[in-house]
């Protein structure tokens, strides 16, 4: 700690800034992912058929030449630490997103042919619906 005192501010003052979500590099373009998703501002992709040996790197790099990436994800198995075949881009406007499925839907990434669709969203379950503990009781006879 006594050692940061003794660095001027201006040396390291520029490389982070803080943000709501903790400290961010500056570098960064634009607010971070979660805000842009929350907002609606973002369309989020969801990419299938994806090889076992594709990684997120991969997945943007094939993805960018489309419009600006703000996030991307691809599903790993955490037992195997291998992908699960699918993962989800964020592209930063819906017309980019709608530019890249016309154009990647269908088309061949590392071997395998890809389906690319709109994201459905997450659907929230509500804890209080019962769940079902094998067959149901036969019905009880009346005299």
């Amino acid at each position: 700690m006594a050692a940061c005192k003794r660095i001027p501010k201006t040396l390291y003052g520029n490389i982070f800034t803080r943000s709501s979500t903790g400290y961010q590099s500056s570098s960064s373009f634009g607010p971070p992912s979660s805000l842009i998703s929350r907002r609606g501002i973002a369309s989020r992709l969801y990419v299938a058929g994806l090889s076992f040996y594709t990684t997120e790197k991969a997945l943007l790099d094939a993805f960018s030449q489309y419009g600006q990436v703000v996030e991307a994800n691809v599903l790993m198995d955490k037992v195997s630490s291998r992908s699960k075949g699918f993962g989800f881009i964020t592209y930063a406007s819906a017309d980019e997103a709608e530019k890249a499925i016309a154009e990647m839907d269908g088309k061949t990434l590392h071997g395998r042919i890809i389906t690319v669709e709109l994201a459905k969203p997450r659907t929230q379950y509500n804890s209080s619906i019962p769940i079902a503990r094998g067959p149901p009781e036969p019905p009880k006879e009346q005299q």
